[in-house]
């Protein structure tokens, strides 16, 4: 069984989780600059030190065990919590050192994520060695993250509230319902009432949506999706209607493949907010930051 860590677990462990990343020794190749011959006889060394086998590789095919999986997990733990002791360690003169990540829902508005990098550039010029983390997730998963500590930052839309986080308005988004080049209704779309598209098949989110009602019945909802790019493609197939946000459909409209079923009267508005941990748990860098997303969104709402 493993025991002391030395340089060479570490090496060993590292191409591990590269193999397991591109999923397989041969696809691993190109990432490791190393034979296919090397990488076998790298994770079969690992498997002896560890006692059991990571890993199920040969003709069938690559899949990790189950104790390859939970190894997996255990070494992303570990060589982040190296990392980030390494990063401290070359920078124990610098006032703020560490690791800052976020997490962001998919598609914002142009508009705001230039005020996410121009927070980015504030930060850059305290007296810091932070490395930034940038992930986009669904709603879901960014509470989650938040929750289980994966992400200290998070921009997004969220339904409900959770007592341990603290919700900070940003801005308002603007979904509108809309239908494909194709669609029974895209040549006289524009002028709809609600009552016109109720017996039409929709996608609908998978995730609550309080701020607006069902357009139409359960039973026409015939198609889900979590994120609005793989509601967008039910909706361009001429097949279903959906809401987007404005500004994620107007290319779609200008080339004639979407038009809005009714603009001032199928839609609805979502408050994006920043969410993070209570004050009481937010690290130096976290509170840093914030300081420099509110100050960009101050100078951005001054340019209007």
């Amino acid at each position: 069984m493993l025991g002391n860590l030395s340089d060479l677990d570490l090496r060993l462990i590292r191409v591990f989780l590269t193999v397991a990343d591109a999923g397989g020794v041969t696809l691993a190749q190109s990432a490791l600059n190393v034979g296919q011959s090397t990488i076998s006889t790298q994770l079969s060394a690992l498997e002896t030190r560890l006692g059991f086998r990571l890993c199920e590789r040969g003709r069938s095919g690559f899949h990790l065990t189950a104790q390859g999986e939970r190894f997996y997990e255990l070494s992303q733990n570990l060589l982040k919590s190296v990392n980030e002791f390494s990063l401290k360690a070359r920078n124990m003169d610098k006032t703020l050192v560490g690791t800052l990540n976020i997490g962001l829902i998919g598609h914002t508005p142009i508009s705001q994520n230039a005020r996410i990098s121009d927070a980015i550039a504030f930060f850059r010029q305290r007296d810091e060695a932070v490395r930034f983390s940038i992930s986009v997730r669904s709603p879901g998963d960014l509470e989650e993250h938040l929750l289980s500590g994966g992400i200290q930052i998070a921009v997004g839309y969220f339904w409900h509230r959770v007592p341990t986080l603290e919700y900070t308005p940003l801005f308002i988004e603007h979904q509108v319902a809309y239908c494909g080049r194709g669609h029974p209704l895209f040549e006289t779309a524009g002028q709809h009432e609600p009552s016109e598209v109720r017996e039409y098949e929709w996608a609908w989110r998978t995730y609550p949506l309080p701020e607006v009602e069902l357009s139409t019945t359960p039973s026409k909802v015939t198609a889900q999706a979590d994120n609005m790019e793989a509601v967008a493609l039910l909706i361009l197939s001429g097949h279903h209607l959906g809401y987007l946000p404005r500004h994620f459909a107007a290319p779609y409209v200008a080339e004639g493949l979407l038009a809005a079923l009714n603009p001032e009267k199928l839609r609805y508005d979502v408050t994006f907010h920043m969410v993070t941990q209570r004050r009481s748990r937010q690290s130096p860098i976290v509170q840093a930051f914030l300081e420099d997303l509110k100050k960009a969104h101050l100078a951005g709402a001054a340019d209007v």
